[in-house]
């Protein structure tokens, strides 16, 4: 704790988060501009920078005229070891079936945190010296091994970006909203952390906190999935996520440090939890697009980190830079508020959304256009004559229209529900419940029972073919069927009434 001196703390973060941040947008781009290489990502290029930024960071506790430059220089080799680390298990998780990478995610998860708690069993000064050379080898020895389980034959791993870039092109679109909703978190906690380093004590808190309740999110969350079916939307729990949020940091000045302990805890608790979900969704994407795990995974990782390296030296200048007598943990509030306000803002579309001319909402005033009085005269006299046309059809069916007017609102709102499209959906859909396919299988399924070319449904879903034809092996495989007809018949042997009864 002595050599943790804020110009240490703050120059550790700094590089490390900045650097982790860069790491990732170098990955997507290397991914989407050079996809041969990138393919044969090595462990060394992960241990070996993680390994010497360690060494920096024991040889900065020992010299202390050249502290400052050994522990910076550490900061920068974790962060980019961190990052292939990451983008190595990433990798794996998304080659796996979705249930088996999503569970060994969930688990690693839940085990690294009975991990981190372990170390405190072991003396501080010897734990400095295990990392690099028992621990990191493990890491290293554990990819490796698990490594040999991929498959370098799936499509995602055998694509070439630069072949199809519209279908990049949507995934950035379909996706960047999730990752700036994560990322604002990120803003939060970086915001917290560079409050937070002038006091070691509340980083050690932190942490302690945030392992703490990763493991009990991750356990809660194994314990739901065993009995029911899970679906969760990022950006939507954000909006939920976000009233609490500023009032947060509305309150932050208020009760002055007392608060900003137990914030930062909360707020990195929450991070975590983020992250792993991060990590699952593009997952998801990766063997449902059919694109490379590095790319996806680094672009929202990239968000993610980089809007936390904002945060922190957002907060560390408002801190630190006298605004017209404002107290430091005003001024730093002001900012946090305002920036979330901005981001909100661009996630929810910006400008472009709000002026989008196909906004039909309710609450929206219409004026129209006052034509001249002729011209009025005129469309008097055709409306006039359509009425008539109107009621005389109107009086073949009957007072239908005064029937469906005084049927009770709640029949109306009933049928008006969104609904299957036909019988084949709700064939399609109850087939999915017994099978236990995902979203993405369905859609095909569907889509190749209604007669579809593979060819054609790459085109409408936005993938390549080698995809579709990915996503057919597998529904095949859980289905136990090998020709279409086959599949044809299995959906006409499931009776669509069967969904009103789940």
């Amino acid at each position: 704790m002595e050599f943790q001196t804020q110009e240490i703390i703050f120059g550790f973060f700094l590089a490390q988060s900045l650097v982790v941040s860069l790491s990732y947008f170098a990955s997507a781009l290397g991914v989407y501009f050079f996809p041969g290489p990138t393919r044969r990502f090595l462990v060394v290029a992960a241990s070996v920078p993680y390994f010497l930024g360690w060494c920096c960071l024991v040889g900065a506790i020992y010299i202390d005229e050249a502290a400052l430059p050994l522990v910076v220089i550490g900061g920068a080799l974790l962060g980019l070891g961190s990052a292939g680390f990451y983008m190595l298990w990433q990798r794996l998780f998304a080659s796996q079936e979705a249930e088996t990478g999503n569970r060994d995610l969930i688990l690693g998860t839940a085990y690294a945190s009975i991990f981190y708690f372990s170390l405190y069993l072991i003396p501080g000064a010897v734990t400095v010296y295990l990392i690099p050379l028992v621990f990191l080898p493990l890491f290293g020895l554990c990819i490796v091994l698990k490594s040999r389980t991929i498959d370098p034959n799936q499509p995602m791993f055998e694509d070439v970006p630069r072949d199809h870039p519209r279908i990049y092109r949507q995934i950035l679109h379909d996706y960047w909203r999730s990752a700036f909703a994560i990322g604002a978190l990120g803003f939060c906690c970086g915001i917290m952390r560079s409050l937070a380093i002038g006091d070691p004590q509340i980083g050690s808190l932190v942490n302690i906190l945030s392992m703490g309740t990763s493991l009990v999110a991750a356990v809660a969350l194994l314990l739901v999935w065993q009995v029911k079916n899970i679906r969760l939307n990022v950006t939507a729990a954000y909006r939920i996520f976000f009233p609490f949020l500023i009032s947060a940091f509305l309150l932050l000045p208020i009760f002055d440090e007392p608060f900003s302990g137990p914030l930062a805890s909360a707020l990195y608790a929450v991070y975590s939890c983020a992250i792993v979900l991060m990590m699952i969704q593009c997952a998801q994407a990766s063997r449902d697009r059919g694109i490379n795990p590095v790319f996806i995974y680094g672009f929202f990782g990239g968000i993610v980190y980089l809007l936390h390296d904002v945060g922190f030296v957002t907060g560390t200048f408002a801190e630190k830079i006298p605004v017209i007598s404002i107290p430091p943990l005003v001024a730093v509030s002001i900012m946090a508020l305002y920036l979330l306000g901005l981001m909100y803002f661009i996630g929810q579309g910006g400008f472009r959304q709000i002026l989008s001319p196909r906004r039909t909402d309710a609450e929206s005033i219409e004026l129209v256009a006052l034509a001249p009085r002729a011209e009025r005269g005129e469309a008097e006299r055709g409306r006039a004559v359509a009425l008539r046309h109107a009621r005389s059809a109107a009086s073949l069916s009957g007072n239908a229209l005064e029937k469906e007017a005084k049927r009770p609102a709640r029949i109306r709102s009933e049928q008006e529900e969104p609904s299957y499209r036909d019988r084949i959906s709700k064939q399609a859909a109850a087939l999915q419940r017994h099978y236990r396919l995902s979203a993405r299988e369905t859609e095909v399924m569907e889509l190749i029972a209604r007669g579809n070319s593979v060819a054609r449904i790459a085109e409408e879903l936005v993938v390549s073919e080698n995809t579709i034809r990915t996503h057919s092996k597998r529904i095949y495989t859980k289905l136990a069927i090998h020709k279409k007809q086959e599949l044809l018949d299995l959906i006409e042997s499931f009776d669509p009434s069967d969904l009103n009864s789940v």
